[in-house]
């Protein structure tokens, strides 16, 4: 089945990284519009996807503070999906784990998905009623071969939306020395959950995916001795990440998604 998001544009937070770099390659290549956002100008003249002028990269700060994140998606125009990847990890036995280590996990994993996913929400709303408010305006004109044209049903399509988050492995199945950790990615899923049940009627689907060790660099370097071919490659991710957020998802939200490749 061909990934089709033709018309649609879609925001990766954390489309700099390795998992996101690659979503945002695949969404390109199913015609997507995207748009990453980038913490600052640095990161933001670093950040190549191949000279593809289908994608914008805007600085929008961290999207963990709300006024940056409301101000980045009152910029994203005709929104159809948000994918939250930014985020961050730490470990630590408990006694060493002060309360800011614990807010610094729960506001890099939690708040900022909370923000995101609520900003998304209210520009897919916005995109849904213009697109419901033109349609009505073109019923009073009675112009009835109009409304039964494909076009208008795919734009009233384009009024619902898809929401795509990332848990993690500890928050399912908790392992000692990251607490802090798991609990935001937990908050994470719990956000999923809730909010697929409270959207199910606007067919605002969610969901997440549930990584455990990606096989990137940097986990490569941390971990030299592991069994590098049992971790998952960040381009294998993209692919369930992709299809949970494009139209062609008619059916599945408030599910957590294993992702975890032969670990």
């Amino acid at each position: 089945m061909k990934i089709d998001y033709e018309g649609r544009t879609v925001v990766v937070t954390g489309g700099t990284g390795a998992l996101g770099h690659a979503v945002v390659e695949l969404l390109l290549e199913s015609d997507a519009r995207v748009v990453v956002p980038a913490l600052n100008d640095d990161e933001a003249q670093r950040t190549r996807f191949g000279g593809n002028d289908g994608v914008s990269i805007v600085v929008s700060g961290s999207l963990a503070d709300e006024a940056n994140a409301e101000r980045f998606y009152q910029r994203v125009d005709g929104l159809w999906a948000s994918v939250q990847i930014a985020g961050g990890f730490a470990m630590s036995p408990l006694a060493e784990t002060s309360l800011d280590d614990f807010r610094r996990m729960m506001q890099m994993n939690a708040e900022s998905c909370f923000l995101c996913c609520r900003e998304a929400v209210k520009r897919m709303r916005a995109n849904r009623d213009a697109v419901v408010g033109a349609r009505g305006q073109r019923l009073t004109g009675g112009d009835d071969r109009e409304l039964a044209s494909g076009n208008d049903e795919s734009a009233l399509a384009r009024g619902s939306g898809r929401l795509v988050n990332v848990a993690a492995r500890p928050a399912l199945s908790p392992v000692g020395g990251m607490l802090a950790y798991s609990t935001s990615k937990a908050a994470v899923a719990a956000i999923t959950q809730s909010l697929a049940q409270e959207l199910l009627g606007e067919r605002l689907w969610v969901n997440a995916i549930v990584p455990s060790i990606i096989d990137t660099p940097a986990n490569r370097m941390a971990m030299p001795k592991a069994d590098h071919s049992l971790w998952p490659r960040p381009d294998e991710i993209a692919r369930a990440v992709v299809f949970l957020a494009s139209p062609q998802n008619a059916t599945t939200s408030g599910a957590l998604v294993p992702v975890y490749g032969a670990a």
